[in-house]
């Protein structure tokens, strides 16, 4: 997304560089991931349910935690690693899903800039309609791809709920079971809801961090470096937020619900303003903030960096 380049190193690096820069981030900011889950499927005035090593289940109160309260409760009952339940699934996630709607974006841009207005080198383009198609081009081929791995991802980090009698000892395990007890449309759960979200995550994060990070250039502000890269995230995860929250609410319900307990994506939705209230799509909120924009930041700082190395490797200007 660097301004005036053109194809500068290999797809297979493109997609590698994302892909890597993507695991960074989550490792980086899997607790508050895990928080946010547990915040969403917990049903407003329902007790949060948490798991004992021992196996049994404890309701810590009435009504729903806060962020530090809710990451205390995870960690006194079930321990610390219990924050990084489901890490191997996301990794492989953002593997698959972070490569493909990152690192194909460039390239998906300059194709529809041919399409759309016939430039073909769209990096210097500030045409938003095609940068927006991009991005839900993107955004649903990684969905297709790598939805098992986002659904092993949710049910390892829900823990033990009441919605479930089923709870995974691995991250194997829980693919060779999902598969066999609900087969392939397990696996695929949540699909629809999924490309939904990340149709709009991929607008408000990728299309908005490099339409902010050009229009910074532009300006003449703040040159290409750390400071621009920070700016450009945080108002980019600022965006996601926003606009991604409550169809990630109703991916998270829907992925992590038990056989039959919704007709789908839609009557999940109904349910829950029917039951919760609108403010139900908002649930986690704090958490997602925080993540989204944490990540936000060492993603994208680690991706320009390794973008940047890239071309040092390969001595392109």
């Amino acid at each position: 997304m660097k301004q005036g380049t053109s194809e500068d190193y290999s797809l297979g690096l493109k997609l590698l560089t994302a892909g890597t820069a993507a695991c960074i981030a989550d490792l980086a900011t899997f607790p508050l991931d895990t928080a946010k889950v547990r915040m969403q499927i917990a049903g407003e005035g329902q007790a949060l349910l948490l798991a004992s090593p021992e196996g049994s289940v404890l309701a810590v109160r009435a009504s729903q935690p806060g962020l530090f309260q809710t990451i205390g409760n995870i960690v006194r009952l079930e321990g610390a690693r219990s924050l990084y339940g489901g890490l191997s699934a996301g990794l492989q996630r953002q593997m698959c899903f972070a490569s493909i709607r990152l690192g194909l974006y460039d390239s998906v841009k300059s194709l529809y800039a041919g399409i759309f207005d016939g430039n073909s080198r769209s990096c210097t383009s500030m045409n938003i309609s095609v940068r927006v198609a991009a991005g839900i081009t993107t955004g649903a081929l990684a969905v297709l791809l790598a939805q098992p791995t986002d659904v092993v991802k949710v049910r390892l980090q829900a823990g033990n709920n009441r919605r479930s009698s089923m709870r995974y000892t691995s991250t194997l395990q829980a693919y060779k079971n999902i598969a066999n007890v609900e087969g392939a449309r397990g696996l695929w759960k949540g699909t629809m809801p999924n490309i939904s979200r990340n149709a709009i995550v991929n607008v408000a994060e990728i299309v908005c961090y490099d339409i902010i990070k050009d229009l910074i250039l532009a300006s003449g502000y703040l040159r290409d470096g750390i400071p621009c890269h920070l700016t450009a995230a945080t108002v980019a995860g600022l965006c996601t937020t926003l606009a991604a929250s409550p169809v990630d609410v109703v991916k998270t319900r829907y992925m992590n619900s038990a056989a039959g307990e919704y007709k789908g994506a839609i009557d999940c939705t109904v349910r829950m303003f029917v039951q919760e209230g609108p403010s139900a799509f908002y649930k986690g909120f704090v958490p997602s903030f925080s993540r989204l924009v944490s990540w936000n930041i060492v993603l994208w700082v680690t991706y320009e960096q390794m973008k940047l190395q890239m071309k040092k490797f390969h001595s392109i200007e």
